[in-house]
């Protein structure tokens, strides 16, 4: 069953970072879309293997991602 997931991709010294913050599970590549590549691979892998009993506990239903502006130094 396919699902809409949230990818968060960062920069981390020569690589990138993939996080997806509905299951808390991250992932990493040298590229922004392979970190994404991994990631996906990742969280099928999670679907796959893991229990209903494990993957409940770790679901986040609702996740905002959104900036802020603050005042800094």
């Amino acid at each position: 069953m396919p699902r809409q997931l949230t990818a968060i991709i960062e920069r981390e010294g020569d690589g990138y970072v993939s996080f997806c913050p509905e299951l808390d599970i991250a992932s990493q590549g040298d590229t922004i879309e392979e970190a994404r590549e991994n990631l996906r691979e990742a969280l099928e892998l999670f679907f796959e293997t893991a229990s209903p009993d494990e993957i409940q506990p770790r679901w986040h239903d609702e996740v905002y991602i959104t900036q802020l502006e603050i005042a800094a130094g």
